[in-house]
């Protein structure tokens, strides 16, 4: 579903059949590189004190033009209301939009939960949530990521 002037080298990049793109961490060249294929709001779901977090993330965003809207998930704690809080942000936002954490697990795993919310198939939204992540089904993920993604769908 990638274009060919998606930036896949970015850790696990993904584009949605919805035209959002989601991804790991960013490097300090990535935010030139959102821009260049039209992104035009960034949601970050990693905390800024993540040894991989991009420092200056919201400045380096701004300078490309690019809205920015943090929202901390703790990966030992994510909750309804952060998945809550990333659909309203779609919602408030003007797009494209790009979202992503430090391995994009986070993102994955909310973009399951919303779109079941929307109605989506369950086997068309784990297929698209396992195309990085998988938390019903991953043995070593944490009991809350197991819980979360069982719903109630947001």
């Amino acid at each position: 579903m990638n274009r060919p002037d998606d930036p896949a080298d970015i850790r696990a990049f993904q584009r949605r059949a919805d035209g959002i793109t989601t991804s790991g961490r960013l490097e300090p060249g990535d935010p030139a590189r959102l821009a260049a294929i039209g992104v035009r709001h960034v949601v970050n779901l990693a905390l800024d004190s993540h040894p991989e977090a991009l420092a200056d993330e919201a400045a380096l965003l701004a300078a490309q033009g690019i809205a920015y809207t943090h929202i901390p998930v703790p990966f030992d704690a994510p909750s309804p209301d952060h998945v809550a809080a990333l659909a309203n942000a779609l919602a408030l936002h003007a797009g494209p939009h790009h979202i992503h954490c430090i391995m994009n697990w986070r993102v994955s795993a909310f973009f399951y939960l919303i779109d079941r919310a929307r109605g989506v198939p369950e086997a068309d939204a784990r297929a698209q949530m396992t195309k990085v992540w998988n938390p019903l089904e991953d043995e070593s993920a944490p009991q809350v990521w197991r819980a979360l993604a069982k719903g109630p769908f947001p």
